[in-house]
């Protein structure tokens, strides 16, 4: 009897906490659904103690809604389960044909991508443009190759041709963010066009430059100057595999921003024009023109079989890669992973099968299906329609792999807890972890869509300030 008292009275102070805990987020959370903002959206919330995994609060956790970015953390969990934190792509640089002994290539360079989105990228210092396009040229003179009876060709076809998936809207392609993914990136498949605006309202946006030079892209440009205060409004409107970019909007007077970003609409192309001009600055010439395996497709040609290799460029480790596309919310990461994680199946590398491919993963660890349905694995996607109740229970169950220190390390940090946030059209939701002061430790996801006005976000913190 005495031990039976003793144990009632050890767990009485946390049935009693855990009580209040929920009293509080029910409170909180009822001031949210009743805040004007609020008056005609689908509001949900999640919240489990990431100990044991049983539900401390939840509303609405079984409908479906467009989780925006936070859909990331489902699609870089499962990126770790199924490729492994010290993953890396390779990318290849050979050539076809022979060297001549006066050191003429006769044949072509080729790239040869598996859809590593870093190649380019200056956000580590081993994949920065120039050093990757000096391994490259390092490679090609150590081969003796001084002239080329070709051109610079890039093997853009693990992925195939279809870089944009089908959820997203005009809107955004054309604009980084919406930037396609494909079997070769190049500087994350971005290029910066430099703005000045005019000196009154109305008047005609001056653009200044592109960083770097892309000559093969006409801008066509609409841009008109903003009021004072109001900021970037501008939006490119460039489709994949084109060269015509409208510039739409307007550009605020006042503006501290250089510019804005467009997406590449072709960055495996861009990646053999970048080495072939760095080759004829070197006095390497090439016979004729850059191009890629799509290119060659359309004039019914192909590439050599026998490929000799110069080359070989690693990627960072999965652990890094997905650090930044956590923190910085990158969506072209989160497309290139999703392929990639369908393609290591032995699957083609599709959007489609990818998501598929992650659906089945989860579904294998218990999560219903139709409590996922993916469009893509960024959360660009309006389309996209994801439980809060399944998003709890992939960052629930990620906490017992050996990866977790890394996948955690990517949340952002916001209001005291490590968190991922999620934004578009009248779209925000967070999703991640807290440590109370206390040593309790919640998994919290909370999405509202269809919200009215903007600046929603203090408003979703109050609900989970219900935590400490």
């Amino acid at each position: 009897m005495k031990r039976i008292l003793y144990l009632l009275l050890f767990a009485l102070p946390q049935i009693v906490n855990a009580q209040t805990t929920a009293q509080k987020l029910e409170r909180a959370y009822q001031i949210l659904v009743k805040d004007e903002q609020a008056k005609y959206a689908i509001t949900s919330l999640c919240v489990l103690d990431a100990n044991t995994g049983k539900v401390i609060f939840a509303n609405n956790e079984n409908i479906g809604l467009a989780p925006a970015s936070t859909l990331k953390t489902i699609t870089s969990a499962t990126a770790f389960y199924n490729l492994g934190k010290d993953f890396r792509y390779e990318t290849k640089l050979s050539y076809t044909g022979k060297i001549t002994h006066e050191g003429t290539l006769q044949g072509d360079i080729i790239i040869t991508g598996s859809g590593d989105p870093t190649l380019g990228s200056w956000r580590y210092e081993q994949t920065k443009e120039n050093n990757i396009l000096n391994q490259w040229v390092a490679a090609i003179k150590a081969a003796g190759i001084k002239k080329i009876e070709g051109s610079i060709i890039s093997d853009d076809s693990t992925f195939g041709t279809s870089t944009i998936p089908t959820g997203w809207i005009w809107q955004d392609i054309g604009n980084y963010y919406g930037a396609g993914a494909g079997s070769i990136c190049w500087r994350e498949n971005q290029f910066d066009v430099y703005l000045k605006a005019g000196s009154s309202t109305g008047s005609k946006v001056e653009i200044l430059k592109t960083v770097p030079q892309t000559p093969y892209v006409k801008l066509v440009n609409e841009l008109t100057t903003g009021d004072n205060g109001t900021g970037d409004n501008a939006y490119a409107f460039l489709a994949p595999y084109t060269n015509i970019a409208y510039l739409r909007g307007t550009w605020g007077m006042g503006i501290k921003k250089t510019g804005i970003s467009l997406s590449l609409p072709d960055a495996a192309f861009d990646a053999a024009y970048r080495l072939q001009d760095t080759l004829k600055r070197l006095s390497i010439e090439c016979s004729k023109n850059p191009s890629s395996t799509r290119l060659l497709a359309l004039e019914n040609k192909q590439i050599g079989d026998e490929r000799n290799p110069l080359a070989t460029i690693l990627s960072p480790t999965l652990s890094q890669m997905v650090y930044w596309f956590n923190k910085k919310s990158i969506n072209l990461y989160g497309e290139q992973l999703l392929k990639t994680i369908a393609y290591k199946q032995g699957k083609e590398g599709s959007t489609k099968n990818g998501a598929k491919a992650i659906i089945d993963f989860w579904s294998g660890k218990g999560i219903d299906k139709n409590a996922l349905n993916m469009i893509d694995g960024s959360g660009l996607s309006p389309a996209n329609r994801i439980t809060t109740m399944a998003m709890a229970s992939v960052l629930f169950q990620a906490q017992k792999e050996e990866w977790f220190a890394d996948y955690i390390k990517s949340f952002p940090d916001y209001n005291g807890m490590s968190i991922k946030s999620g934004n578009i059209n009248d779209v925000t939701a967070y999703a991640g972890y807290y440590t109370a002061k206390n040593g309790n430790k919640y998994v919290a996801v909370i999405n509202i869509n269809n919200y009215s006005g903007s600046r929603i976000s203090r408003k979703l913190f109050q609900v989970l300030d219900a935590l400490k």
